[in-house]
């Protein structure tokens, strides 16, 4: 399990130190190898990287299954990639808590003077031919029945990391690679940066879900959220509210934002009014994730915090709604609705601790009631029968 948690958080540490070099290299797991860094447009990764974790530090055997399942899963990715003979090959990295003794072929594979690829490949080679052991045959002979030239090009490839660091010292090198100082907030920062990207690992994981990668620019964005959020630092305000033209308006008039507002009666002026918000906090929302000073999760964190004030807002002024109702009387409880709601969610930051601009709340209110997807438990609107007039809506535009 340790090695598990410690594949998922070398993750986290590889692309923190790489964000220093290049804000957009790309992590993924479990795709070709144990973790993948891709640069640039390419959809190749430049870096397969094989974690290995052990309790005991001790020395890495060049005849164990650590070395040889790695090299095996090598070969396996690099025929997959098409590169084993030709092209372009990546970086092949075995990170691992063991230390690589002197004169064996995983010491001359590490970074440095002493590196010796021909050397290396003559040792792996007689160790592939060996008969013993039996637990690494298989790999050892798929390494063995590459030509010289791929036996070569893959040795060539491979950096032994040896001496990494234990699962228990991995927290106090991820907060030096990320610039975390101790202080007082210093641990809060960190466990919240190891939450954002175990959610995120978890996504990664999860072949039925959409989420490729994760970028160094994710990270370091999150990362300024919480430090940012922890010093109530606000959120840039680059829109500048205004009214909006004839055009503008007229290109919303069949939204569902719009028709949220008619169901309750609201006349044109007042319509427009709200539309300016929405319109606007619709421009910076996109402005702020564009340039990374918010993450989609810190949105959605936002959203689930008005939704909830909304949700209290709707209970109350429609509980008392009747099947016999007139109609008259649920448009005033929508109209309720929607200027208790607008007052309650002007106040509320977008970055806890901070100051929002109000119409980014309330703006963002209407972009809730404007989503068509949403479910019957998270779907927001002003009229007490929104949901069944939301449905008609639907339907009379797909007809």
């Amino acid at each position: 399990m340790t090695g598990y948690l410690y594949q998922s958080e070398l993750a986290l540490l590889e692309l923190a130190r790489r964000s220093w070099d290049d804000i957009t290299v790309e992590v993924r797991m479990e795709v070709l190898d144990d973790i993948e860094f891709l640069y640039g447009a390419t959809a190749d990764p430049h870096e397969l990287l094989q974690s290995k974790h052990r309790e005991k530090a001790g020395r890495l055997s060049e005849t164990g299954k650590d070395v040889w399942r790695s090299v095996a899963s090598w070969i396996d990715a690099l025929t997959a990639l098409g590169c084993l003979s030709a092209g372009t090959m990546p970086l092949l990295r075995l990170v691992t808590t063991q230390v690589a003794a002197e004169g064996t072929f995983l010491h001359q594979l590490r970074p440095g003077p002493e590196r010796s690829v021909a050397d290396a490949l003559t040792r792996m080679e007689q160790v592939a031919q060996a008969t013993e052991p039996a637990n690494t045959a298989e790999d050892r002979k798929k390494f063995a029945d590459l030509t010289p030239a791929q036996r070569y090009r893959l040795v060539a490839a491979i950096e032994i990391s040896d001496a990494s660091p234990l699962m228990s010292d991995l927290d106090s090198s991820l907060a030096r690679i990320l610039g975390i100082r101790p202080g007082q907030h210093a641990r809060a920062i960190l466990d919240d940066v190891k939450g954002w990207w175990y959610g995120m690992a978890v996504e990664l994981l999860d072949k039925s879900r959409t989420r490729a990668s994760v970028t160094a620019q994710e990270l370091q964005c999150r990362l300024e959220e919480i430090t940012d959020r922890f010093a109530g630092k606000n959120l840039p305000i680059t829109e500048t509210s205004r009214r909006l033209t004839t055009a503008e308006i007229a290109a919303y008039k069949d939204d569902l934002v719009v028709a949220q507002m008619e169901w309750i009666g609201l006349k044109d002026r007042t319509i427009a009014t709200h539309l300016r918000d929405y319109h606007h906090a619709r421009a910076q929302r996109s402005q702020w994730l564009r340039t990374f000073k918010i993450t989609e999760e810190g949105l959605e964190d936002y959203d689930r915090l008005l939704w909830d004030e909304w949700d209290h807002v709707f209970t109350r002024h429609t509980d008392t709604i009747e099947d016999d109702t007139p109609d008259a009387e649920r448009k005033a409880a929508g109209t309720r609705v929607l200027n208790d709601t607008m007052d309650k969610v002007a106040d509320l930051p977008a970055r806890p601790g901070s100051i929002t601009e109000g119409w980014i709340g309330r703006g963002t209110m209407h972009s809730l009631a404007g989503r068509h997807t949403a479910e019957d438990d998270e779907s927001v609107g002003w009229h007490p029968d929104y949901p069944d007039l939301r449905q008609s809506h639907h339907e009379s535009r797909d007809a």
